[in-house]
């Protein structure tokens, strides 16, 4: 919306033709209800959308260009003449943000361009968002014109706006760290929630609430998928890697790698591709690495020579815009293409742990008992011959008893 202080309001939307001047008029010159609009008691009138002037009949022309780094903003001269606002006085809501004078086809302007990392020093109200657009707010204003003590010309006042799909340009301007199994990486000015989820077996349908504790040889189902906004993202998992500790850079600690540069480099690393079914119902074809915004895949459970006998997951993730013609599969018989795919900036971390294994303790009786056990046979075959000696020693005095003397 355009607001101009006194009787003059003046209404934009970027996206559409939609203009409204409220200006001061001539109630006998308004004669085209098109262009101006008289009141009731026929004393007043305003000019209708787009106009202004005595007969409201000048057209305000003006433009809002929605750049990929800057918004610009044109309004034509003859409006700002018509309240006596001259170009020194129009500016941002900060000052230091002035508008400047460009002819176009013999017409002229007052333009302002506002580079987005300028955005916030120029004034630009806080960005609003939602799951499919991001919208940008500016002012143009114009200093009061001053004369003695009065005012008698309006301020002009008008706010513009850009309203940009997100899915425009990928990028994660600062590094994200991991934060249990989930993490938020930004695309442009939306923020993508990642989630990275353990299963218990390959429906992937029950997922471990819990420590997850797997057995020696059973199978991780590890998920990495966009959980908001949902299908707006492919998603490629580029580097997962195991380590002891919670710290995905822990070099005093063993590490394991899983995957690299997208594809597998341990030999029990298998991606799922299969129909996936969301919580609120709707299905899609994914799990494989880069073609949606879930990716699944599995590995045997191992563990570390040394203690502790735990996991934590750590992989680096990379978002892609569906629709950009970016190549999101990694190519994975492709020495070179690997090679290439280390150099791309544009990811997110996200970790997943501890994955404890678990570990059958060996009772004790059993080391003792199989120590034992010779030494028991030891001991039952000398009572055996112990009792072989007791009887033949009766039978021999047996023998001497009956003898004749």
């Amino acid at each position: 919306m355009f607001y101009f202080s006194g009787s003059v309001v003046l209404a934009v939307t970027f996206l559409c033709t939609f203009e409204r001047v409220a200006g001061k008029c001539i109630p006998s010159r308004c004669v085209d209800p098109n262009t101006c609009m008289k009141s009731g008691d026929g004393q007043s009138c305003k000019c209708a959308a787009g106009y202004f002037g005595d007969q409201c009949d000048q057209a305000v022309t003006m433009n809002v260009v929605c750049g990929k780094d800057s918004i610009t903003i044109s309004v034509i001269e003859d409006f700002f003449k018509y309240y006596n606002v001259g170009l020194g006085s129009v500016h941002l809501t900060n000052p230091e943000c002035r508008a400047r004078k460009e002819v176009v086809a013999g017409v002229a302007f007052y333009t302002v361009r506002t580079p987005k990392d300028q955005y916030d020093f120029c004034g630009g109200k806080p960005v609003e968002k939602n799951v499919s657009h991001v919208t940008y707010s500016l002012t143009m204003t114009s200093d009061l014109q001053v004369y003695a003590n009065i005012v008698r010309d309006p301020a002009v006042k008008i706010e513009y706006k850009c309203v940009y799909p997100f899915i425009r340009t990928v990028s994660l301007p600062f590094p994200v760290l991991p934060v249990t199994s989930e993490t938020v990486m930004r695309m442009d000015e939306l923020d993508a929630e990642v989630e990275l989820s353990v299963y218990r077996d390959e429906r992937y349908v029950d997922v471990y609430g819990g420590v997850p504790i797997v057995h020696f040889r059973d199978r991780v189902f590890v998920q990495v998928s966009v959980t908001r906004p949902r299908d707006f993202f492919n998603l490629r998992v580029d580097e997962c890697w195991a380590t002891q500790t919670s710290n995905p850079n822990d070099t005093s600690s063993l590490v394991h790698t899983l995957l690299l540069d997208g594809c597998a480099d341990d030999e029990t690393v298998s991606f799922i591709t299969k129909s996936i079914t969301y919580r609120n119902g709707t299905m899609a074809q994914g799990g494989q690495n880069g073609v949606s915004s879930t990716v699944r895949f599995s590995f045997e459970m191992f563990r570390f020579r040394t203690e502790p006998h735990e996991l934590y997951l750590h992989c680096i993730v990379h978002l892609c815009a569906q629709g950009h013609g970016e190549s999101c599969v990694p190519e994975c018989k492709s020495i070179i293409k690997r090679e290439a795919s280390l150099k791309e900036p544009i990811e997110g971390l996200v970790s997943y742990g501890p994955i404890r294994l678990e570990v059958p303790e060996r009772p004790k009786m059993n080391m003792l008992f199989t120590l034992m056990l010779p030494m028991a046979a030891v001991w039952i075959l000398a009572l055996f011959l112990l009792i072989l000696i007791y009887i033949a020693k009766a039978g021999n005095k047996h023998r001497a008893f009956d003898s004749p003397s």
